[in-house]
C-alpha cells in the first residue's frame, strides 16, 4: 500500500451526488417560474400562490428526521434509489393538478418525496469523504442545486413557450428517473465493499490508526438506535437548528417568490425575468463552492474545527444582511438584481460550514442530525413565502427583505456565541476530538 497510487473514485461518487442535487432543486423550483402562469389559468391571488409555494416544504420540513433515521438504517443506497425514483413521479402528476386543493395535495405528497435527500445524501458522504473533505464536498453538492435553481428558469420559459407549462413538470421529472438508476448501479453504500476504490483511497477516507492499519468503518448493516434523549437534551442541536431556521427562511425567497417579485415589482418582462432571476443563483453557486473551500483550508491550516466553521459562516450572514437594504430600497431594477446576487453570494458561503458541522457532531448519526438541522431549516422555508405574500398583499415589497436582513442577524449571533461545532450531539459534555465517533 506504500508504493500504491491512490484510486480517486470517491470523486465520481461526489459528481454523481452533486447530479442529485441539481435535479433536486429544479423539480422543487420550476413551480416558481411557472406560477405567474398558474395564478393567471386558476385565478390564483398571491397569498393563494405562497400557500402552495410552501405545502411543499412544510412537508419537506416534517420528513427531515424520518429521512435521515431511514437513510442512517437502511443505507444510502437503497434509499436515495428509491426516494428519487418517487418525487420524480410526483413531479410529472404535477402537471395533472386541477386545482387550489389538489395542487397542495401533489406538492405536499413530493415535498415527502424529496425530505429524506439531503440527510442521506449527507451519510453518504460521511461514509466516503474524510473531515478534511467535508467542508468542500458540502459546499460544491449545494453549488449544483443552486445551480439547478439557476438554470431552472430560462430552461423553464423556453419550454412554456414551446410546450407550455406542464411540459415543464414531464420533462423535469424524467430527468430524475435517469439518475435514480445511474446512482443504483454506480453507488456502494461504503468504499470498502466498491472494487473500484484501492486500498491506498481507502487509507486515505479512513485514515491510520497507531499501528499504521486502515481504521475500520462502523458496519453499515447495522441498524443503529438512534440516542432521541441525548439529541433532543443537548442545546447545541437546538442552536444548530436554530441557525440554520434563519438561513433558509432567507434562502425561500430566492426559490419562491424571486421571479414574481422581478416581473410585478421590477417590471421585467418573462423573458428578461428567465435571465435576471438566474443572476442571484449563480452567485449562489459560487458562494457555495467558496464557503466549503475556505472552512477546509483553514481547518487544514489551523487544526481548529470551531474556529474554522465559524469564521465563514459569522460574517456570511452579517454580509448577507447588508446587501439586503439597498435590494430592497433602490429604484433601478437592475441595482436590485445585483444587490441580491451578491446577498445570496454570502448566504451561500454559510453552506459550507453549516452542513459540515452534522457530520462532525453526529457521527454514525449525521443523517438524522442533519435531518433535525433541515427540519427546522425548512420551517423557515415554509415560512418565508407564505409570510412575503401576505406582506406584498399588504402592500409592501420592502418589508420582507427587513424580515429576512434581522434573521440573518440573529443567525450571526447564533453562530457567534451559542453554537459549537465541535461538541458532540451525540455524547454529552464531550467535543468531537475527545472521543472517536464513526466517521
Amino acid at each position: 500500500m506504500d508504493n500504491q497510487k491512490p484510486t480517486k473514485f470517491r470523486w465520481m461518487i461526489l459528481a454523481v451526488i452533486c447530479f442529485m442535487y441539481l435535479i433536486t432543486y429544479m423539480d422543487r423550483t420550476n413551480i416558481s417560474v411557472v406560477a405567474p402562469s398558474i395564478m393567471k389559468e386558476y385565478g390564483f391571488n398571491k397569498i393563494t400562490m405562497g400557500v402552495i409555494f410552501s405545502a411543499f416544504t412544510w412537508a419537506y420540513a416534517l420528513g427531515q428526521v424520518p429521512g435521515g433515521l431511514i437513510g442512517d438504517r437502511f443505507g444510502p443506497h437503497k434509499v436515495l434509489t428509491a426516494i428519487v425514483t418517487y418525487w420524480s413521479f410526483m413531479t410529472m402528476i404535477t402537471a395533472n393538478a386541477i386545482g387550489y386543493t389538489s395542487f397542495l395535495v401533489i406538492r405536499f405528497l413530493f415535498g415527502i418525496g424529496e425530505a429524506g435527500a439531503f440527510p442521506t445524501a449527507t451519510r453518504a458522504m460521511q461514509l466516503w469523504f474524510p473531515k478534511s473533505e467535508r467542508g468542500f464536498v458540502q459546499g460544491l453538492t449545494h453549488s449544483f442545486s443552486r445551480f439547478g435553481a439557476a438554470i431552472v428558469p430560462p430552461i423553464t420559459v423556453a419550454v412554456m413557450v414551446a410546450f407550455g407549462w406542464r411540459s415543464v413538470f414531464y420533462i423535469f421529472g424524467l430527468a430524475g428517473v435517469v439518475w435514480a438508476f445511474i446512482f443504483f448501479v454506480v453507488y456502494k453504500n461504503i468504499p470498502e465493499d466498491h472494487k473500484w476504490v484501492n486500498k491506498a483511497e481507502l487509507a486515505h477516507i479512513r485514515g491510520l490508526d497507531a499501528a499504521g492499519n486502515i481504521n475500520q468503518p462502523i458496519n453499515i448493516k447495522k441498524k443503529p438506535t438512534i440516542p432521541w434523549k441525548n439529541l433532543l437534551s443537548t442545546p447545541n442541536m437546538w442552536f444548530i437548528m436554530m441557525a440554520y431556521f434563519c438561513y433558509n427562511y432567507c434562502l425561500y425567497f430566492y426559490l419562491t417568490w424571486l421571479p414574481s417579485y422581478l416581473t410585478a415589482y421590477r417590471g421585467f418582462s418573462l423573458v428578461k425575468m428567465g435571465i435576471y432571476a438566474s443572476l442571484p443563483l449563480f452567485a449562489g453557486v459560487i458562494g457555495d463552492t467558496v464557503g466549503g473551500l475556505v472552512t477546509d483550508k483553514i481547518l487544514a491550516k489551523t487544526g481548529n474545527m470551531k474556529f474554522a466553521r465559524k469564521v465563514v459562516a459569522i460574517p456570511a450572514m452579517l454580509l448577507s444582511a447588508a446587501f439586503l437594504y439597498p435590494a430592497a430600497t433602490t429604484t433601478n431594477p437592475f441595482t436590485a438584481v445585483y444587490c441580491l446576487a451578491a446577498s445570496m453570494f454570502f448566504l451561500e458561503c454559510v453552506i459550507g460550514p453549516a452542513w459540515a458541522v452534522p457530520m462532525d457532531v453526529g457521527g454514525e448519526y449525521s443523517g438524522t442530525v442533519s435531518g433535525m438541522m433541515n427540519m427546522a431549516g425548512n420551517t423557515g422555508g415554509a415560512l418565508s413565502p407564505i409570510v412575503f405574500g401576505i406582506l406584498v398583499e399588504g402592500g409592501s415589497w420592502t418589508a420582507p427583505f427587513y424580515v429576512e436582513a434581522g434573521l440573518l442577524c440573529f443567525g450571526a449571533f447564533v453562530w457567534a456565541f451559542l453554537l459549537n461545532p465541535e461538541k458532540s450531539v451525540i455524547t454529552k459534555g464531550l467535543n468531537v476530538n475527545e472521543h472517536r465517533i464513526a466517521g
